[in-house]
């Protein structure tokens, strides 16, 4: 069975071919500038690349360029869609309606639509991915899997504000969570990794990159999570400042004369990395200007570091200890330095890190010191397999 994944933004759309007889990726791409100037294709399969450029107004013309693309005799990597089963699309929010993945129907698609409140940048770029799909390729099964489904187990205390319970009654602001995917995968593959069953563990599940969250997954399930009900809250991240005072935000508002869509704007796109160090939303130039002496920097480094380990602190309370730490993602996945920062200094809760093991980027690894109770681990994320792997299940129940 080969599986198409989609994941659909406002003005691009990556995919992603999987064979699923052994598992293995047979194309990947990416359409950028979707209805703008420059719109273009790129693709890599068996290691080739090639890469159009034409104009292409809507995510239907972008759709069409990527069967062409993948159907290519020259370039492409299936003789037609007909080798293709089903479609896997990534969508950001699912809010409480949906649990798990689900086949994508005319109530599916309202209740994506639904919850576009929720997200409002991510939700309707995924329906118009999906949209667009359904029209050229109307007779292939398709299935949705959600970023937030795998946080849905997370109790009261946990998913709740100290608001007044109207709000979450009548409007739903609660914490919703999100890379669930990723923490989703992670935490399974950490325990197979270790030969362990992942219900005999505690795991906290580091998502670091450009935008970050931390998740404390409890005999395999989520029980809390660092983002809220946007993927604003939390950590510091590239340009999103993670959790702050409220107070805070009505004092500069008042002082600058500013709106509460500037001062969001500001928190999503301006702060992080980029607004503390002044630099760079990307850590590396981050770190090379602290390097350099760049006292800002320096600081907005130790901010992510600090973050990191209240959160594992604040998990291990949570789960009565913690057996695996796990590290993911862009940041997570290849940064030595960052990994070895957050871990010094945690011995008192049986923390300990190989500084040898941890020389080691993009690589399944363990990197615990030899005496360290908690298991630390280096895990490659990888969403379109869950995502290829859901599509897989869903549809061979049609069968």
């Amino acid at each position: 069975m080969k599986i198409l994944i989609v994941n659909a933004g406002s003005s691009s759309l990556k995919y992603q071919v999987m064979d699923m007889t052994d598992e293995s990726t047979l194309a990947k791409g990416l359409i950028e500038r979707i209805g703008i100037p420059g719109s273009c294709l790129k693709q890599t399969v068996g290691g080739e690349k090639y890469m159009i450029e034409l104009p292409m107004n809507d995510h239907i013309e972008a759709s069409k360029q990527m069967i062409k693309a993948l159907t290519d005799p020259d370039h492409g990597v299936i003789k037609s869609m007909d080798d293709i089963s089903a479609v896997g699309h990534r969508v950001v929010q699912g809010g409480e309606t949906f649990t798990t993945s689900t086949l994508i129907d005319e109530a599916c698609i309202e209740a994506i639509k639904s919850n576009i409140p929720l997200a409002p940048l991510h939700n309707p770029a995924n329906l118009m991915g999906i949209k667009a799909c359904l029209q050229v390729m109307p007779d292939k099964p398709m299935v949705a899997v959600f970023d937030t489904s795998f946080h849905q187990t997370m109790p009261p205390q946990a998913y709740l504000y100290g608001f007044p319970i109207e709000y979450y009654e009548r409007l739903r602001v609660r914490r919703y969570g999100f890379h669930g995917t990723s923490h989703r995968y992670v935490s399974k593959r950490g325990a197979q990794f270790l030969g362990k069953d992942m219900r005999d563990l505690r795991i906290i599940t580091c998502h670091l990159g450009n935008g970050s969250s931390i998740c404390a997954v409890d005999k395999g399930i989520s029980v809390d999570t660092s983002m809220g009900l946007t993927p604003l809250e939390g950590v510091l991240m590239g340009t999103r400042s993670g959790t702050v005072d409220p107070a805070a935000l009505q004092f500069i508002m008042k002082s600058d004369n500013i709106d509460i869509d500037e001062m969001l704007e500001i928190l999503n796109k301006k702060s992080g990395f980029l607004g503390v160090s002044g630099v760079s939303s990307d850590m590396r130039d981050v770190e090379k200007a602290a390097e350099e002496g760049n006292k800002h920097a320096q600081v907005a480094l130790d901010m992510l570091v600090r973050g990191i380990k209240k959160y594992i602190a604040a998990y291990a309370a949570i789960m009565g200890g913690v057996d695996v730490i796990v590290f993911t993602a862009g940041i997570g996945e290849n940064s030595p330095e960052l990994r070895e920062a957050v871990l010094s200094g945690m011995e008192f809760m049986g923390i300990s890190i190989d500084r040898e093991k941890n020389r080691v980027r993009g690589k399944e690894t363990d990197i615990s010191a030899e005496n360290s109770r908690v298991k630390l681990l280096v895990i490659p994320t990888n969403e379109e397999l869950v995502i290829a792997r859901d599509t897989k299940e869903l549809v061979s129940e049609l069968a």
